[in-house]
């Protein structure tokens, strides 16, 4: 690393907030917010339900494998392992396993409304041409991708796409066609290249879902207990009324004071205001909330513990319901990029295409049902 990278790195550490260093803060940390009275506004992914419905999407699409298969006269056959299908069935890169490459760009689709992966390629020169190789797949943090029109013609052509990544670490710009990214993006879309994220559409949602946390632990940190008016006679200045207020939170509020007997003056009366949580249907309002984000996601209430109107059968046709409407889009979606940018044209004229193995839905759906139905013909023999 030359002077330049580490003076980049250390600006970059500094804005961050990354600096422990003889109590010197950034603007960014968390400790200068603190000092001047601001507070860093809570991550969507803070909030339970909207972290449970990343964490059900991403797994969901990490757990199917992608298999390679060909197009044959005795049908669809599952081909010879080539250089292509071990990137998908056991490495992408280095550092990562299928299971969490593909689980990182789904939570980053789903996130931030769109997931890239990098492509790398080399040309192999030969005596008479050569030919393309696929090396590596390497996953695009969704924030750090910028999508370029060039609709002036500058690089190559008027009307193309081009992917500009920033790195988070260097600062460093590399600038990618549409042939060498995989791009994944939601369902929602206006001009169909670029997704819409679900957090930013339901923005006021989400928000209220996290205020309604937010209330939670500072109920739990004041000791479960409401405010109060102090009721006194004669007059006092601000100051008297501010020592005043100070003394009564120190001997009435916190986890700590729970139980304890609170001093009270001659002459004052100190009411707690009554404030129920069932009154006004606070839980009712949080499980409606958390009900809208999950639709929006289309996962189903049980899959966020919601057994309120649940059963049996009525489970095992939610899970049948989050195949149908929701994963099947997603598995399309995949499937026709990596076969559109990853086969070559004469894969594509041997009739080699990489599938995502839907097999663990039908098991799940019609295992049990096979299961009910062997017990039934026990029994009726």
């Amino acid at each position: 690393m030359n002077p330049f990278q580490r003076l980049g790195k250390r600006i970059s550490d500094w804005w961050h907030g990354n600096i422990q260093n003889g109590g010197i803060m950034s603007l960014n940390s968390s400790d200068f917010l603190d000092l001047m009275g601001l507070r860093r506004k809570g991550k969507p992914t803070s909030e339970v339900t909207y972290f449970t419905c990343l964490k059900m999407l991403s797994e969901t699409l990490a757990k199917m494998p992608i298999k390679y298969y060909q197009k044959t006269d005795k049908g669809i056959v599952e081909a010879e392992p080539t250089d292509i299908s071990r990137l998908f069935s056991e490495r992408p890169n280095p550092f990562m396993t299928p299971t969490t490459f593909w689980n990182t760009v789904e939570i980053n689709r789903n996130h931030y409304g769109n997931g890239y992966v990098y492509i790398r390629r080399v040309f192999n020169r030969k005596k008479y041409g050569g030919d393309i190789k696929i090396l590596d797949l390497w996953v695009m943090q969704s924030n750090c991708v910028q999508i370029v029109v060039d609709d002036a013609g500058l690089f190559a052509g008027v009307g193309r796409l081009w992917y500009v990544y920033t790195d988070p670490i260097q600062g460093k710009q590399y600038v990618f066609g549409t042939d060498e990214v995989m791009h994944f993006k939601t369902s929602f879309s206006f001009d169909g290249i670029t997704g819409l994220p679900v957090q930013k559409i339901l923005r006021e949602t989400v928000a209220g879902a996290s205020k309604s946390q937010e209330f939670m632990n500072n109920l739990y940190e004041n000791g479960l207990t409401a405010k109060a008016t102090l009721e006194y006679t004669g007059e006092l200045d601000e100051k008297a009324k501010e020592n005043l207020r100070k003394s009564f939170e120190e001997f009435g509020s916190g986890v700590k004071n729970m139980g304890r007997v609170l001093p009270v003056p001659l002459g004052m009366k100190l009411t707690p205001l009554d404030i129920k949580l069932t009154d006004s249907q606070f839980f009712e309002l949080k499980k409606y909330t958390a009900l809208q984000i999950a639709a929006a996601f289309g996962v189903k209430p049980n899959q966020i513990n919601d057994y309120s109107k649940s059963s049996y059968n009525n489970s095992e046709m939610q899970q049948l319901s989050f195949y149908e409407d929701t994963e099947l889009f997603i598995i399309k979606q995949y499937e026709e990029e990596i076969n559109y940018k990853i086969t070559s044209y004469q894969q594509k004229k041997m009739g080699v295409i990489l599938n995502l193995t839907k097999r663990c839905f039908s098991e799940q759906i019609v295992k049990p049902r096979w299961n009910i139905l062997k017990q039934l013909l026990v029994v009726r023999l």
